[in-house]
């Protein structure tokens, strides 16, 4: 079974630049989690975009580098029957002619 969350836009502290260390800006994160289905043990997708959202809020990270392991890490601890992970983290506002994104897929 493959849980998609796409397009998860909220605002956070995340960079490295002066006025991203006080003012939120939007991100949009998008991911994949494969598992193995049981009825019993299903995994729950609006508790995943809970964890996603309080990580990024929480933290405040300088780095999409760091932000992105934290979140695989979290997951991966919540949720133990991931085999495989999909995250991207975009910034859409940072750069005025594009978007910016780091992605990472890890297989369990």
């Amino acid at each position: 079974m493959t849980i998609h969350i796409e397009a998860l836009t909220f605002e956070c502290i995340i960079g490295l630049l002066d006025f991203e260390r006080v003012t939120p800006q939007k991100v949009i994160v998008d991911l994949e989690i494969f598992y193995e289905y049981n009825s019993k043990e299903f995994i729950n997708y609006a508790n995943v975009v809970n964890d996603v959202k309080s990580e990024l809020i929480d933290n405040k990270y300088k780095l999409l580098e760091d932000a992105l392991l934290s979140i695989k890490n979290k997951l991966i601890k919540n949720y133990p029957k991931i085999k495989t992970l999909k995250l991207k983290i975009s910034k859409p506002n940072i750069i005025n002619d594009c978007s910016v994104a780091l992605s990472k897929e890890w297989k369990f």
